[in-house]
This record gives structure tokens, sequence and C-alpha cells, in this order.
């Protein structure tokens, strides 16, 4: 079967290679072998072909010449590049999306939190923490109205997750980052869009320093 007949099926090892790459549980630097995931996976190479270029174009994997596709490394260069486009892009994202959203949208966001609230409550599984502050910029960045910015925060945002996905280990982040996103909500609902840009942008700034925290112990 090939991924033209099944498209559905190539998407849902894409999903299961994904998280298996932002849960670590194929660290950074591992070769992404297309036979071998075929069979763990139990599909035909097709699919698992596609999920692997899919990795590519969203900056989770790299080719290397004569060696295959592998899990992106991360050095110091990549994470500061990303915080510092991350800070500048959601803050412009923020602000636009402020002046477009109307109140059932900006309702979709209080539901995204309330749904970080429970699992924060439940124990706050790292990559389920992550997915929602994925979601949450994602909404607004959807309602930015800007293609160019969406396209390049779309790349931006599973490198972030891969770069953050062990900070959300620890309940404190969690808990300072469902309070960062209460502030922007709120600025957003009362329609200061320079304030929400300015929140967002503190918000990813503090990301990093949490970050930083976690990696130096």
């Amino acid at each position: 079967m090939t991924t033209t007949d099944d498209p559905l099926l190539a998407e849902q090892v894409y999903q299961r290679l994904q998280e298996r790459v932002l849960r670590g549980t194929i660290a950074p630097g591992s070769a992404l072998s297309v036979p071998r995931l075929a069979s763990e996976l139990g599909v035909s190479r097709s699919p698992v072909r596609e999920a692997v270029q899919q990795l590519i174009a969203v900056g989770l994997a790299v080719h290397v010449p004569y060696a295959g596709a592998r899990v992106r490394a991360l050095d110091a260069q990549l994470v500061d590049d990303v915080f510092e486009l991350r800070e500048s892009l959601d803050q412009l994202a923020a602000r636009r999306a402020t002046a477009r959203m109307n109140s059932a949208e900006i309702d979709e966001l209080d539901r995204v939190l309330d749904e970080a609230r429970r699992e924060s409550e439940e124990g706050g599984d790292p990559a389920a923490m992550a997915a929602w502050d994925v979601r949450f910029h994602a909404l607004l960045r959807d309602h930015a109205g800007s293609e160019p910015l969406t396209g390049a925060l779309m790349r931006l945002e599973a490198l972030g997750h891969l770069i953050s996905a062990d900070m959300w280990a620890a309940p404190e982040n969690s808990a300072l980052a469902i309070a960062e996103h209460e502030g922007i909500i709120a600025a957003v609902r009362r329609g200061d869009a320079v304030g929400a840009g300015e929140l967002a942008a503190a918000h990813v700034r503090s990301l990093a320093v949490r970050r930083r925290r976690v990696h130096a112990n």
C-alpha cells in the first residue's frame, strides 16, 4: 500500500514518530531507518518514508548525506536562535490576533487553558503540557491573518517543542506557564494588542530561562 492509496496511514505514522521524537524515545542524533521503523510499526516503507520527510520538513529531523535521516541534534546556538525568533514572532502573532479575534475565538483560548489546568492537576504529563502550549500559540498564529507569519511559526513550533519538552516535567514550570497564558488571554479579551504582544514575548523569554535552569541541574 502506498501513501497515495492511504494518506491517513501516512499521517498516523507521522504522528507516532513525532511523538517518539518529542518524548525523547528516539533521541536527538538517532538514525531514522525507514526499514527498521516500518518493521517496528508494522506498516510498509512508503508511509514511513513520507513521515520521515515530514519530520525533516518541520525541522525535527535532518538529512545527512550518505547516512540518511537523523533526529535533529540540539546545540546551544540552535536553542538560542529558536527562542529569539519565537520571541519576536509570537509577539507579532499575539498583537495581530488581538485585533482580529471575536469572543467565540477567545473562548477557545480559554478552553485550551482549561485543559492545561486539568492536565497539571492530574500530574502534568510533560508531552501533554508541551502540546497544549503549542496549541495555544497555534490559535493565536492562525488568527493573526498572515500566511508568511504562519509558515515561519509552524516550523519553529516543532523545534520549540523538541527543545523545551523536558522542561515541563517540573510542576512549577507548568504553573508559571499557565499564569502567563492567563495574562495573554486577559489582554486579548480587553483588546490590548500591544499588551498581548508584550506578554507573549515575555512568556517566550521565561521559557528560555526555565529551560536553562533545567539543563543547569
